[in-house]
């Protein structure tokens, strides 16, 4: 007799394991089930995002970032540091340890909750029955009223240059070298590109070289944050070569040499390790059995609509599998959504309001429409900028590089975006979402009163400069817009 729960959730990542929980709390009979292995050969939750992706990448940005400091920015304050030595084996055990405990955190939470933790890999069958295959591919059958599939997503690959999981890598790879690489290739400057050739680009490598098919840096945030991003980044020590396409690479005694075209014509490179970071798709393939008659597209994103329903009766599918940015915050809240709706209760999520960062240093972060956006669609409207380099606790920090911009409304003042690059980015567009999703204007961000010196005050002073009323920066009159 097939075991039978409330709701089966197929994957436990940030989507996955906030689902289960979610369930769980709201008395569904839960089970997770999962098939992710760690280095140490042990079951693990927290799937890609934890445990080789957002978190891991996240701890060596910090060091490195540290160790940046120490060497090159501690004497403007009057510190003095002899002697600064890198070691990569501990940096890297740290990234381990936080690691575990992290994911330890993750089986403690299913325990508190009563959410069963099946070991193997899930496969949706017809009717809401799904196949379990564990490590050592023994099958048996679980059957639910409720499906949700979370199967995250995967690097993807490219043919003309595979990997050999030591000269060449992908992004889980990369984020476990052993030894410093001094010639770095990185094919993709995107969001993972450049938080990876950041951290070996600041732990020594002495020439990173960034290779980016399209010919448009950062195309999809706002320009004039991605002009200063990469003015930033190439002074860093960043070679972005923009409109350079790949077409072959071999291995040979450790080197990766590898031929790549742009505007001049064919090019070639030789590097010590060489990172494929082109993007990720959906980790669907197998995830449904034929007879299921799941929907997926041809890149194999399952077919869902505003809620997350599929195509089939009760079967949901969150996260990266799903349309939309794949971020692990967006999966997560789709996870509560959908366990929500299957309680019997309202739930939706406003996909206008979902932020996306880049955890480089300066840290880049916006959220809803760009300045692009908003004039290809006619919307008329303001825009209020202001710099760090007027912000009195940036300049304290010694990191006053950047700025914060507001898009609203014309004629209503309502937020349509926010974009920033500059100090904690990552924590400060967080004002601007919570605005955007109470449905506030400039004009409520403007009437806030913000602790000084802080550097939630670039944000005030930046919905003040909507209405040319910043008191801290000397403005340009005339308001922007369509």
């Amino acid at each position: 007799m097939k075991k039978h729960y409330d709701v089966i959730v197929i994957g436990a990542g940030p989507a996955g394991y906030v689902a289960a929980i979610r369930c769980a709390q709201l008395g569904l009979d839960t089970a997770c089930v999962d098939a992710w292995i760690n280095p140490a050969g042990e079951p693990a939750l927290g799937g890609t995002c934890l445990n080789v992706g957002c978190i891991p990448s996240k701890v060596l940005l910090e060091s490195s970032e540290r160790y940046t400091q120490v060497q090159h920015e501690f004497a403007d304050h009057g510190i003095d540091v002899k002697g600064v030595t890198l070691d990569l084996d501990r940096m890297q055990d740290r990234k381990r340890r936080v690691v575990q405990d992290l994911t330890q955190g993750i089986e403690q939470l299913f325990k508190a909750n009563k959410v069963s933790w099946v070991r193997g890999r899930g496969q949706l069958l017809a009717d809401k029955h799904v196949r379990v295959t564990d490590a050592a591919g023994k099958k048996h059958e679980l059957d639910a009223g409720h499906v949700i599939l979370a199967p995250g997503s995967e690097p993807v690959p490219l043919k003309t240059v595979p990997l050999d999981h030591d000269s060449v890598v992908d992004s889980s790879g990369a984020l476990a070298f052993e030894t410093l690489p001094e010639r770095l290739g990185i094919i993709g400057a995107g969001v993972i590109g450049l938080e990876l050739g950041s951290v070996w680009r600041r732990l020594g490598a002495e020439r990173v070289t960034l290779l980016e098919a399209q010919d448009e840096f950062l195309p999809f945030a706002d320009q004039q944050v991605a002009k200063l991003a990469q003015r930033i980044f190439t002074r860093q020590g960043l070679d972005i070569q923009l409109g350079s396409r790949v077409v072959a690479s071999t291995v040979e005694g450790g080197r990766v040499r590898i031929r790549y075209q742009n505007a001049e014509g064919e090019q070639q490179a030789e590097f010590d390790k060489l990172i494929v970071a082109v993007g990720r798709r959906p980790n669907t393939e197998g995830l449904a059995a034929e007879e299921a008659s799941l929907l997926l597209d041809e890149w194999g994103v399952i077919h869902v609509d505003d809620q997350c329903h599929t195509n089939l009766p009760e079967v949901y599918a969150i996260g990266d599998a799903v349309r939309g940015p794949m971020l692990a915050h967006k999966g997560s809240e789709e996870g509560v959504m959908v366990a929500e709706l299957i309680a019997g209760h309202a739930a939706r999520i406003n996909y206008n309001t979902v932020p996306s960062v880049i955890y480089t240093a300066p840290e880049v972060a916006w959220v809803g429409q760009t300045e692009g956006e908003l004039r290809a669609a006619g919307i008329d409207y303001r825009s209020g900028t202001f710099p760090f380099s007027a912000s009195g606790r940036a300049r304290a920090l010694g990191d006053s590089e950047g700025f914060i911009k507001l898009l609203a409304e014309r004629e209503t003042d309502r937020l349509l975006g926010a974009h920033m690059i500059g100090p904690q980015c990552s924590e400060l567009i967080a004002e601007a979402v919570i605005a955007m999703q109470l449905g506030g204007s400039a004009e409520d961000l403007a009437m806030t009163v913000f602790a000084h010196p802080s550097l939630s005050e670039s944000v005030h002073e930046a919905a003040l400069a909507v209405h040319e009323r910043a008191i801290h920066a000397v403005q340009k009159r005339g308001a922007h817009g369509k």
